[in-house]
């Protein structure tokens, strides 16, 4: 039972559906709800940082960025079993992206608030996002941590330029017209990832040597 992974028991079933549902089956699906769940994410994991850690606030940015991070809500959806759950169109062919991890899991953030309160969203984002573990988190949002460190040492403009070659995806990183760096990945986002961490070696580590 879906009921006992999220930990909660939804009155209006109607909006679990909704949260659960791709839009390729349905006009009543989780984008309208993922929005609202998006903003009621960055809150609560802001909220929470705030009165529990003492980092200043571009550490606190970074920290925030790993848990609203497409990856770890995609973890996070994995973590829960959500799998069998999604409504998913024919056309998908069973095939569930973890950008459509991430959004269910923000829809359903979304629905439990509508259906309960902000509290009962708040217990969700702590437990299933396992907030409280925030010392211990690893940091493996490059991108994050390469614009933070570009703001701060650079004046410069910067941008992503990402390209499906084959199976996968090759991801540019640009410093005003520059090439700094290029990765690879399997979709858009991990690519663009891979791009950033050679990037900060790059940049940085190389640098630092």
């Amino acid at each position: 039972m879906i009921d006992k992974k999220i930990n909660y028991k939804f009155k209006n079933k109607d909006l679990l559906t909704s949260a659960l549902t791709h839009p390729s089956k349905s006009k009543d699906n989780y984008q309208r709800l993922e929005f609202l769940g998006d903003s009621i994410l960055n809150f609560l994991v802001g909220e929470y940082l705030f009165k529990h850690c003492d980092k200043q606030e571009g550490e606190l940015t970074v920290l925030r960025s790993h848990y609203v991070s497409e990856k770890h809500l995609s973890e996070c959806f994995d973590e829960l079993e959500l799998e069998k759950e999604v409504i998913l169109g024919k056309s998908m062919n069973g095939e569930i992206t973890s950008a459509i991890k991430c959004d269910i899991i923000e829809a359903i953030i979304a629905g439990i608030y509508l259906d309960g309160s902000l509290d009962e969203a708040r217990k969700f984002v702590i437990q299933m996002l396992h907030i409280e573990e925030f010392e211990t988190a690893k940091d493996d949002n490059y991108k994050s941590q390469l614009q933070e460190l570009i703001q701060a040492n650079f004046k410069c403009a910067i941008k992503y330029e990402t390209v499906k070659v084959d199976d996968n995806f090759e991801a540019s990183f640009f410093m005003d017209d520059d090439k700094i760096a290029v990765g690879y990945g399997k979709d858009k986002t991990s690519a663009e990832q891979n791009c950033a961490y050679v990037a900060l070696k790059k940049l940085f580590e190389e640098e630092e040597e």
